[in-house]
């Protein structure tokens, strides 16, 4: 059974945190001040359930330094950017990241925002990840190698209508 989205609150972050980290090859390593920044900063951040999953989100606005956000920054002058979807081990295969993406379409929507912009690992490759976002529609719109060389991606966009 899927389990309500929430707003991601100041008393998730611990939580966030550890579930994060462990996902960091896929993500990144945050700290604990650093992701505080960050979520006051975004323009989506939901979970679902007891932290089975959770997205963070930033709109062109944000003050943020990734060189994925600043790559569609460059690029567009509005967007909405997946920073990072995470769903817990125990919680995979019952559709949360998929829940979580038709919520923030929805909530962009209403917003005004016309795409949605993501990146995935191309090095280390994450092809789960680029089939999941090519069945919701996103299209590759760019790549680069970023972190010294230490990785590589596919920057991705989708359409959303208004």
């Amino acid at each position: 059974m899927t389990s309500a989205i929430s707003r991601v609150s100041q008393s998730d972050e611990a939580s966030i945190l550890a579930l994060n980290n462990e996902h960091a090859a896929e993500l990144s390593w945050l700290e604990a001040e650093r992701l505080s920044f960050l979520l006051g900063e975004a323009f989506y951040a939901r979970r679902i359930g007891d932290l089975e999953a959770f997205i963070m989100t930033f709109d062109q606005d944000a003050s943020y330094d990734s060189p994925n956000f600043v790559w569609f920054r460059e690029r567009y002058e509005r967007f909405v950017y997946v920073d990072r979807v995470v769903v817990a081990a125990h919680a995979r295969g019952r559709g949360h990241a998929r829940l979580l993406y038709q919520d923030l379409f929805d909530h962009a929507r209403r917003a005004g925002h016309t795409l949605v912009t993501c990146e995935v690992n191309s090095d280390p490759p994450n092809p789960a990840s680029d089939a999941f976002h090519a069945a919701l529609g996103f299209a590759e719109v760019g790549d680069a190698v970023i972190h010294g060389g230490k990785k590589a991606v596919r920057y991705y966009a989708r359409q959303i209508v208004a």
